[in-house]
């Protein structure tokens, strides 16, 4: 946020800006969501709905389960949020109590990190590396202590990387093993290169995952996201909801709907972010950067650049020299992060493939 506020100063003084900072979609929501809205807006009344979600997005949500993973969600475990974010709030709340201690990888999304902080929990960073291919391994899960929870994503902001199937189950059975809530952050699937997609759902009941209208739905702003719950926290999280959100948004639960039914103009975006993708890495590796996480999927790409500098002070030169936003690692890891750099690739083609020129002139001239 910090960069994306430098770059709008820099536009708004007259500079160029090409922004590989932010991480959403730059594709409005799906043409026949925004058609479901328009008729929402003439017909219904738009007023409260159930703390859960209505039922007729709840169903489709469970019939989404079978369709993309072959896998039996009962509609009754399915719970509508505000966003993603407010699925971790409500999740946070009802599987932990104060002073638990839930693991998070380091590099991972801060906002969780401060979510269960600012909740009075433990945050107990849990370090990733090329080692363990930038995922959590028992190994690594054992070093870090006695666990009450464990945030996974997959495939992860900020690396992209994705859990294979073998992992995902190691990482399930040493949950179910020490009786380690796992909650599973799901929110980039439908956005990967090469591989399904394993969601928690098909491997353990006790899991929940969290999921989200906002990166393959491309409905950032609609603030719609959803929960497959555990039955012991669905009516916990049922009366979470209704007294801090009382229900999510009804015009985005209505036009949500018609979302699951537009795969073909959302695999399209994909499409595009692949070859983004594409063009991020093979510039990166023109400027000498090639030390990368695996960019399995979402729209990031990782990159260490501590053989080039700071990584915040690499990021304030890039924007005032190139115009080129990116966002220091140290957002999501105070420790190493200050190697690292994210640069997302959701932004249009051209953009992506000018910044990449950019970037390699300026490292080919010696950085001066």
């Amino acid at each position: 946020m910090e960069m994306m506020k430098a770059a709008d100063r820099r536009a708004a003084a007259g500079g160029d800006v090409l922004h590989l900072e932010v991480g959403q979609p730059t594709t409005p929501a799906p043409s026949g969501v925004l058609a479901a809205a328009r008729a929402a807006l003439g017909d219904d009344r738009l007023g409260y709905t159930a703390a859960l979600g209505i039922p007729e997005l709840r169903e489709r949500i469970a019939r989404w389960y079978r369709e993309r993973y072959g896998v039996v969600v009962p509609a009754s475990r399915v719970a509508v949020t505000v966003g993603a974010s407010g699925g971790f709030v409500l999740t946070a709340l009802a599987a932990f109590d104060p002073g638990a201690r839930v693991g998070v990888t380091a590099p991972g999304y801060s906002a969780y990190r401060n979510i269960l902080g600012a909740l009075d929990l433990e945050v107990v960073p849990i370090r990733v590396d090329a080692s363990t291919r930038f995922v959590p391994t028992p190994e690594r899960l054992d070093a870090a202590g006695p666990l009450d929870g464990l945030v996974v994503a997959s495939p992860s902001n900020p690396t992209g990387t994705m859990l294979t199937p073998r992992e995902f189950e190691a990482v399930v059975a040493w949950c179910r093993r020490r009786d380690v809530r796992l909650v599973s952050d799901e929110i980039y699937h439908g956005i990967s290169y090469g591989s399904a997609e394993t969601t928690a759902a098909a491997l353990w009941d006790d899991a929940v995952v969290v999921q989200s209208f906002s990166k393959y739905f491309s409905m950032t702003g609609w603030r719609l996201g959803w929960l497959v719950l555990p039955e012991e926290l669905v009516r916990p999280v049922e009366r979470l909801a209704q007294n801090l959100f009382i229900s999510p948004p009804t015009l985005s639960q209505l036009a949500g709907i018609a979302a699951f039914d537009c795969v073909d103009e959302l695999d399209a975006n994909v499409a595009r972010y692949q070859e983004r993708r594409r063009i991020v890495l093979d510039g990166l590796a023109q400027a000498g950067i090639d030390d990368v996480a695996p960019a399995d999927g979402a729209f990031y790409v990782y990159a260490r650049v501590d053989h080039l500098g700071d990584a915040a002070e690499l990021c304030t030169r890039w924007l005032d020299e190139l115009g080129i936003t990116a966002t220091p690692g140290t957002d999501f890891d105070p420790e190493e992060g200050h190697r690292w750099v994210r640069f997302s690739y959701s932004e249009a083609t051209d953009q992506v493939a000018e910044a990449m020129r950019r970037l390699s002139s300026w490292v080919g001239r010696g950085r001066s």
